[in-house]
């Protein structure tokens, strides 16, 4: 069986949150959600549960952390392609995420772009040709 994560963002409007993710393609999954979370699955392995803060408060004694003043995790998902990558951030831009908080990385054989959510969470989105990065790596180690 394949590991599955859950990636756990607290979230200051809920129904917000949830239409954001679903405008990026995410499914939200009816069995794990309530009016205090919802479990967005992007795939059979990748979710993120996005939590209220009075729910967020009850699976740690930290403080929760302003994702638009401070950053704790950056996360990053694959695309499919270079123009997935531009979809993926295309489709959040126009949900009411920021754009490219951080610099594009376009290395010929990997291209990333990232995205602020509506809560500060940066998700970085990355495509990379595995052979092509292989080669280059290879040549970089050969040198």
């Amino acid at each position: 069986m394949s590991k599955l994560i859950f990636v756990n963002l607290p979230v200051a409007d809920l129904p917000r949150s949830i239409a954001f993710y679903e405008a990026l393609g995410a499914v939200k999954n009816e069995q794990f959600t309530d009016h205090t979370a919802a479990c967005m699955v992007f795939s059979d392995t990748i979710h993120a549960m996005l939590l209220t803060h009075d729910k967020f408060r009850q699976f740690t004694p930290k403080k929760i952390a302003n994702a638009k003043e401070t950053t704790e995790v950056l996360i990053c998902i694959s695309a499919e392609s270079r123009d997935d990558v531009d979809a993926t951030l295309a489709r959040a831009a126009s949900a009411g995420g920021t754009i490219d908080p951080g610099p594009k990385q376009d290395y010929g054989f990997m291209y990333g772009r990232s995205f602020e959510d509506l809560d500060g969470h940066i998700w970085e989105v990355m495509w990379m040709d595995v052979a092509a990065a292989k080669e280059a790596m290879s040549e970089t180690t050969a040198a």
